[in-house]
């Protein structure tokens, strides 16, 4: 997938609208070398993206450590040479990038870990809960910490949510979104056995387990078993689902468990920039 260049730079340019002037004042321009590095153990995610702005501005960069690599604290990441001015002026464009997405990539790799010591099938996806502007680059990271982005936009797939349940009943929400597109998948959130069935019986794809206990959603896979409804559906489970609490989902026979948190609630990854 190509990098979507124009919005690295309207990061940069966010940050640097007028020019660095505290950089311009203070320090006369000249070639510098500085590196990046990791102050923390970390899954990398946005060197390319780093890497495409240091070099758009003309300061060369050699790759150390790679997108999707596990790294330990005092990594370093990359070797940066040229202009003093454009080093300083991209820091925390890049440092922010690498950061979040490092953020993101960390916490999906570390719940994958803690499912597969559990259920080696079951897949971590994320969700639609990303900030504005950045989803490309959330769902990148996901990737690159071994999960699914699950849909990347509102055009990927059908979701039947608790909203669209509040308007027409489930199995005719179903019906209504498999008449509209054959080549796309309808997924259905549920939070009851009843409307499990309901949508499985009109067709659904995908079944959602919506902020459900573990023994409900026990109950509701057994009941679409029993039906003969089981094999031929993609299960998952959804809510309230974190780092801290994921491996107890892993022993519930789905298939997904998707996270909100990994990108609602980012802890940065700790990177640094050192002129040498």
């Amino acid at each position: 997938m190509m990098l979507p260049t124009d919005q690295l730079l309207s990061f940069f340019a966010e940050d640097v609208p007028f020019g660095d002037i505290t950089t311009l004042a203070l320090v006369e321009d000249k070639v510098v070398a500085a590196r990046v590095e990791a102050r923390t153990d970390m899954v990398l995610a946005g060197v390319e993206e780093c890497v495409w702005l240091f070099e758009h501005f003309g300061v060369g960069a050699t790759v150390h450590a790679d997108d999707g690599e596990k790294i330990s604290a005092g990594t370093k990441i990359l070797s940066l040479a040229g202009s003093v001015h454009a080093i300083l002026s991209l820091e925390r464009t890049c440092l922010n990038l690498l950061g979040r997405m490092s953020g993101i990539a960390t916490a999906t790799a570390a719940a994958q870990t803690l499912v597969a010591t559990v259920n080696d099938h079951v897949k971590v996806a994320g969700t639609r809960k990303t900030a504005p502007g950045l989803r490309y680059f959330d769902k990148k990271a996901i990737r690159l910490g071994g999960g699914e982005p699950h849909r990347d936009s509102l055009s990927d797939a059908f979701l039947i949510k608790d909203t669209h349940r509040s308007l027409l009943p489930v199995a005719e929400a179903v019906r209504r979104a498999k008449a509209y597109s054959v080549y796309h998948k309808v997924e259905c959130e549920v939070e009851n056995l009843i409307d499990a069935v309901a949508a499985a019986e009109a067709g659904a794809d995908i079944i959602m387990f919506d902020n459900m206990t573990p023994s409900a959603v026990h109950g509701s896979i057994a009941a679409l078993a029993s039906r003969g409804l089981r094999e031929r559906l993609v299960l998952e489970v959804s809510g309230g689902i974190t780092v801290e609490n994921v491996q107890k989902w892993a022993g519930v026979d789905v298939d997904v468990i998707s996270m909100g948190s990994l990108t609602h609630s980012v802890k940065y990854a700790d990177v640094s920039l050192e002129i040498e």
